[in-house]
């Protein structure tokens, strides 16, 4: 039966292919029965049939010829994702050989470009989807969307790790390929051109396009450079960018190698194998992604987060913060930044702060002789995300710090005594840390591994996202809601 969808605001509907197979014919009943009761793709079949797909079928145009049924295509599409097939060239090829996509599909086989297409389809729509997958979860009692573990996990971009410019060579390439530009413009045929450049005028026309986005991206990570404190900061040349793929962070890999990197955070529910919330972001670190995750968690569920599971890396005073004022208990595991500590102090291990005792009362510190130090002014941190630490200094009168017989462990500044430094969050800190320390704490915390662990190794392993075939942040980020779609679907659909 030919399907028809009347598109908003015309009077005409748009007008789909029949599938090559009808539930009536005896050859898809034949397929129905060689398909196992409790095979995944009667999942997903189902799954689809969930959801609301009339802005799909609407963004079809009634011209043309006759597109094929996009909740089949969809079907297929899920199906797929579950065997860790994510290329729509393998989605084309398995159509004509899978008798398990032949039915779910109905016969349908589209050619590769109709497959690469509907991937550009569909990718608006995939956040709206997740939202109603999980929307009818929490209706149906398989959720209550307000205990999640987080975690990050870096995936490579699909970009080349030995094509890496600085500003100098990215400006020298530009004007190699604007002078060939011209040529083209003047229908001239240039001579030999670089191994780096594209052989035809459309493809070098792409090319400019994509390194004047390479440049406008690299002035910012100059700019962002330049923002650093001088021990972090790195020499001019030394700021490189992907032209592949521009958007994508610099850094190591799981495997220590320097490439181009996506970092995907999962937020994974405690009490069901759902993903409460997905997002990507172009960076290499978990640092200042708390705070976008649940929002986007909030949205896509229409729940606010009340027991977040962490680790140490968004164990933060500002996340501490930020966590109080939305109401989420945030557990994970309170961490000095080592690295920092041992810059500052060669590399000598001083005794901690937390042998260190605030007096509340008098505003101080009492070092662990009994001194009392006195406050000599505060500084101000810039932190990841942008946002602002104030910390405040007490120092050791130096006199002291000299006669003290811990003075070797205590302080490489004979000049100025000891240093301790107070973040403007430290009350949280040390509730939070009280907190952890509890028993009911710890064994809460154990279900972190149990959950959003697992959820990256299954997409990693077992769904192929290993590396992006796409490049680009928005591009990235529908590869990820696709995965994620899949997914749920897998828990959510009914049996």
């Amino acid at each position: 039966m030919v399907g028809r969808r009347r598109r908003p605001g015309k009077q005409s509907c748009v007008r789909f292919a029949d599938p090559p197979l009808s539930k009536e014919d005896p050859e898809w009943k034949e397929l129905d029965e060689q398909v196992p009761a409790n095979h995944l793709a009667r999942t997903m079949v189902r799954g689809v049939e969930r959801l609301d797909l009339s802005p799909l079928w609407e963004s079809y145009k009634a011209s043309g010829s006759l597109p094929h049924r996009p909740d089949l295509m969809l079907a297929v599409v899920l199906i797929e994702l579950q065997q860790g097939h994510r290329s729509p060239s393998q989605w084309c090829r398995h159509c004509r050989e899978n008798l398990v996509l032949r039915w779910a599909g109905q016969g349908i086989r589209p050619s590769r470009s109709v497959w690469y297409e509907f991937r550009q389809r569909i990718a608006p729509l995939l956040d709206v989807w997740n939202q109603q997958v999980l929307h009818l979860a929490c209706v149906g009692g398989q959720t209550t969307a307000q205990r999640a573990a987080v975690d990050g996990t870096s995936v490579e971009a699909n970009a080349s790790r030995h094509r890496l410019v600085n500003q100098e060579r990215l400006e020298k390439r530009q004007e190699e390929l604007a002078a060939v530009r011209r040529a083209d413009a003047e229908n001239q045929t240039p001579g030999q051109v670089p191994a780096w450049m594209a052989k035809t005028p459309l493809t070098r026309q792409t090319q400019e396009a994509r390194y004047a986005r390479a440049a406008e991206h690299l002035t910012w990570l100059l700019a962002a450079n330049q923002q650093r404190s001088p021990h972090e900061r790195r020499p001019a040349d030394k700021v490189v960018v992907s032209v592949s793929d521009p958007e994508a962070a610099l850094g190591l890999d799981k495997g220590k190698v320097f490439r181009p990197l996506y970092n995907i955070q999962l937020l994974r529910d405690l009490d069901s194998p759902l993903i409460l919330g997905y997002e990507a972001f172009a960076k290499t670190t978990d640092a200042a992604t708390l705070g976008p995750m649940l929002e986007r968690t909030a949205w896509l569920t229409g729940v606010r987060l009340r027991v977040v599971l962490g680790d140490a890396g968004y164990v933060t005073g500002g996340e501490l913060a930020a966590c109080r004022a939305a109401a989420v208990t945030l557990f994970g595991p309170w961490k000095e930044n080592e690295f920092k500590e041992a810059y500052r102090t060669k590399g000598v291990k001083l005794i901690p702060k937390d042998e260190f005792q605030w007096l509340p009362q008098e505003q101080t510190y009492r070092c662990p002789q009994g001194h009392k130090l006195h406050y000599v002014g505060q500084e101000q941190r810039r932190r990841s995300g942008q946002w602002i630490e104030t910390l405040y200094r007490y120092r050791c009168a130096p006199q002291l710090c000299r006669a003290c017989p811990l003075v070797t462990r205590c302080t490489t500044s004979l000049a100025h005594g000891r240093m301790v430094r107070r973040s403007q969050y430290e009350e949280l800190i040390d509730q939070h840390r009280a907190h952890m320390a509890t028993a009911a704490a710890k064994e809460l915390y154990k279900l972190r591994r149990q959950t959003v662990e697992l959820g990256f190794a299954d997409l990693k392993e077992h769904r192929g996202l290993r590396r992006f075939s796409r490049r680009g942040l928005t591009a990235v980020r529908s590869e990820l809601a696709l995965a994620a779609l899949a997914h749920n679907l897998r828990y959510c659909a009914p049996p």
